[in-house]
């Protein structure tokens, strides 16, 4: 049975090149001849002979994870300007699907976020998947309210 410590030869020493014909690696110390691989001081790394390199030919990836979900943005002031422009109604609740039918929000958005920037006038009926606290106070003080999604 072989254990850890009765191991034949546990640490196997590195091979020494350019050290004469008889240590298997002499003379061009297993490079070749000639040629800009045998040189020293060359790094021919992901060059691949002129051809666009791979690294260069995929797109960029970086740290956007590819399965985000999309979430829609809206402020209080931009729906009061929907609500101005008679967009949409203030009797009916306000919600994503509502909003991408209209073409307001972005359709590939899975999310919608009611931030509190600005004010709202009319008292309305918001149905959200997220808010921010301001937006939650701002809407109450009116008279309005949001639900939101768990």
């Amino acid at each position: 049975m072989i254990t850890l410590n009765n191991r034949e030869k546990i640490n196997k020493s590195k091979m020494r090149v350019g050290r004469g014909i008889g240590s298997g690696k002499g003379k061009t110390s297993g490079r070749g001849v000639k040629g800009q691989k045998s040189r020293s001081g060359v790094a021919i790394k992901s060059f691949e002979g002129g051809q666009m390199p791979l690294y260069r030919r995929l797109p960029k990836r970086g740290f956007n994870p590819i399965s985000k979900e999309s979430i829609a943005i809206l402020n209080l002031d931009k729906i009061q300007s929907f609500i101005d422009k008679k967009n949409i109604s203030t009797n009916e609740v306000l919600n994503s699907e509502l909003l991408i039918k209209l073409k307001l929000i972005n359709k590939n958005s899975k999310k919608l976020k009611i931030l509190g920037s600005g004010e709202v006038k009319d008292k309305i009926n918001i149905e959200a998947d997220l808010a921010s606290k301001s937006a939650i106070e701002k809407l109450e003080k009116i008279g309005g309210s949001i639900q939101l999604k768990k």
